[in-house]
């Protein structure tokens, strides 16, 4: 159990934007950033993050909350699991009671899968470190191929010893239960015996997005003809490859702060680019590139160079991921290594300076490239020419935005030698069939029927719906609680004299003098706990709320203190002025008071006329009448109050 006084620090020390800068590419938007939304497939950004607010909200799909919200969300922490995250991060000291044996058992499988592939990381370490065996056989050819220690030590490479079951032996004494070392792939069971995975190999741990160990790579050392060069972790609860890129951890920054991310083939190029100072690298890992991992990359950044070595058949043969790529709206770049070299080769035989210089006047753009390399293919081959048009003019029709279509369809024009006219029509005749084919494959039932017009029924409002007037007013509270208005009032002696007072205190002294309550459960509890601290003599700010460790009220806090828009610079830059509503605050607190209390009149009028459409006793009903009278006068000077006319 985390101590509440150090929940708090954790809240006011970690920064929203830093936070969520880790995972999401965010750019500044006035006093805001903007970014893609990491919980929902979007091209347009309208995943907002707010520092001063210490929130983020996406206005695509909805979702909204303070950090440790986000986090909870992004990578399924639980509460707690969060706290440390964060607490790790800004080395906060965490101070809690210690766990009992009926806690540690009752951790989840998916935490225990964490723990145990930690371990393992850590284990594999050592052994490299300071095992015999890891040192003459693991240590020796990491050397040989130029890693250093920082390099091992920030890729966390390890060695796993000949030996049938060391590291599970150790595991088990350890206290970790066969059951999770079976799930990650580490132990493989057989007839009641066990053995590791990955004996005898120098081991790639990898890592998810906030640097906790999913898996792991293996690559044999030996010649040994009946088994694999790598081996690789099994797909478990924490680790599915398809949407994990080798490298993403360490690179992640990199990416997006140089606006480009570099993806490579297999582990040793990712670790040799780094450590030659091209850090914004990543891997598929032998993988095909998936949708999954595309949109990892996108996160950062919107541009993709991949590096391939001098054959260009495995060039072509990944055309279609290239092709994925594209329909995400990302602009790709390619890069083709000497013949003979990959990556890792020509990057141990370059210095830092000389292999930025080769990628920089390497890169060619993937459509004019892949152009190129078809034309040369089809040479003067008119039946290869006209299925190399159809090809490149499929990949172009993938781009989303019709003016980078039309960029490469001139581009290709002048590399093919075809009118450019005929290439556009080719594509308007693809983009048609495709627009076609998705209206034909709209269900029959989902079609609405045009030749008749139905009378829509009206919407209907219910009289005893609270909800705007009620929203309004926490709204005001949050936003504006501390905020101070003036009002002209007279004294005993009828002199006009300035009476200054809180937002917060106006609404809460107002509306408790009334007893008057909230339907909807949040917004009581928001209005609860400001009176509550008001008769402290505190006015909370919206950051009590919205990191709140009661999720309810912060997730209600953060959905009614967000909004899509800001006010331009511009406008004031131009002399053009708009009246603000933090500048009219008076007129708009008492306006909301007003329709709040006009509302609540309106419910208990329609009370008093049910219950008397249900009483026949002359008395009763008298009664309720002198009573029904009284709140329609009530009801007539509220709206007076408000400009408005009352006519029923």
């Amino acid at each position: 159990m985390i101590k509440p006084h150090i929940i708090q620090q954790i809240f006011e020390t970690a920064h929203v934007e830093e936070v969520i800068g880790d995972f999401v590419m965010l750019k500044k938007r006035g006093v805001n950033l903007l970014g893609l939304c990491p919980f929902h497939n979007e091209k347009t950004p309208s995943f907002t993050v707010s520092p001063s607010k210490g929130i983020y909200k996406c206005f695509g799909c909805g979702k909204g909350g303070n950090v440790v919200n986000f986090l909870m969300e992004h990578e399924h922490y639980s509460y707690p699991e969060a706290l440390k995250y964060l607490a790790g991060r800004y080395n906060i000291e965490i101070e809690e009671k210690e766990q009992t044996a009926d806690e540690i058992q009752a951790l989840n499988d998916k935490e225990s899968l964490y723990h145990v592939s930690a371990f393992a990381q850590k284990y594999y370490s050592d052994k490299l470190l300071k095992s015999d065996e890891g040192k003459a056989v693991g240590l020796s050819y990491l050397k040989e191929r130029g890693f250093t220690e920082i390099t091992i030590e920030k890729f966390q490479l390890g060695f796993g010893l000949k030996e049938w079951e060391n590291f599970t032996s150790e595991a088990l004494k350890s206290g970790y239960k066969l059951e999770f070392l079976e799930k990650t792939g580490l132990t493989i069971s057989k007839e009641d015996k066990h053995y590791d995975r990955f004996r005898a190999r120098v081991i790639f741990p990898i890592h998810n997005i906030t640097g906790r160990v999913i898996g792991f790579g293996g690559r044999i050392l030996g010649s040994e003809p009946n088994k694999p060069k790598y081996v690789n972790s099994p797909e478990s609860d924490i680790y599915n490859k398809s949407k994990v890129l080798y490298g993403i951890f360490q690179a992640k920054n990199k990416i997006a702060s140089l606006d480009n991310c570099y993806l490579v083939e297999g582990y040793t190029d990712v670790i040799t680019l780094s450590q030659t100072g091209i850090e914004n690298v990543v891997a598929s890992s032998g993988t095909s590139l998936t949708v999954e991992q595309i949109k990892l990359i996108k996160r950062y950044t919107q541009n993709i160079t991949i590096l391939y070595d001098g054959d260009p058949s495995g060039l072509k043969a990944s055309f279609r991921g290239i092709d994925m790529i594209l329909e995400e709206g990302m602009n790709v770049k390619i890069v083709l290594f000497p013949e003979g070299e990959d990556p890792d080769s020509y990057a141990r035989k370059t210095s830092s300076s000389e292999l930025e210089e080769f990628l920089k006047n390497s890169a060619a753009n993937f459509i004019t490239f892949k152009t190129g390399l078809l034309v040369d293919e089809a040479k003067n081959d008119p039946i290869k020419i006209a299925s190399l048009v159809k090809e490149i003019v499929n990949t172009i029709a993938l781009i989303p935005d019709g003016i980078f279509r039309t960029v490469y369809i001139r581009e290709c024009s002048v590399l093919m030698n075809i009118p450019e006219q005929t290439l556009m029509n080719e594509l308007n005749k693809l983009l048609r069939k495709r627009i076609s084919k998705r209206i034909r494959n709209i269900p029959e039932e989902s079609v609405p029927e045009v030749t008749e017009y139905a009378a829509e029924k009206q919407i209907e409002i219910d009289p005893n719906d609270l909800e705007y007037q009620e929203k309004d007013i926490v709204r005001l509270l949050l936003l504006y609680g501390q905020k101070e208005i003036v009002f002209d009032e007279k004294d005993e002696n009828e002199q006009s004299v300035e009476v200054k007072i809180k937002i917060a205190e106006l609404i809460i002294q107002d509306l408790k003098k009334d007893d008057i309550s909230f339907q909807n459960l949040e917004y009581q509890l928001i209005f609860d706990e400001y009176a509550s601290e008001l008769e402290k003599g505190n006015i909370p700010d919206q950051k009590h709320f919205s990191l709140h460790t009661n999720e309810r009220i912060s997730k209600t806090t953060i959905d009614l203190i967000s909004t899509p828009y800001e006010l331009s610079k511009n406008w004031k830059a131009n002399h053009i002025y708009i009246t603000t509503e933090d500048e009219k605050l008076h007129v708009t607190a008492t306006a909301s008071l007003l329709s709040f209390k006009s509302k609540k009149v309106d419910q208990i009028i329609l009370d008093i006329q049910e219950k008397i459409k249900g009483t026949t006793e002359e008395a009763t009903v008298n009664e309720l009448l002198e009573e029904l009278l009284q709140y329609k006068t009530a009801s007539l000077e509220i709206n007076s109050k408000l400009g408005r006319i009352v006519t029923k």
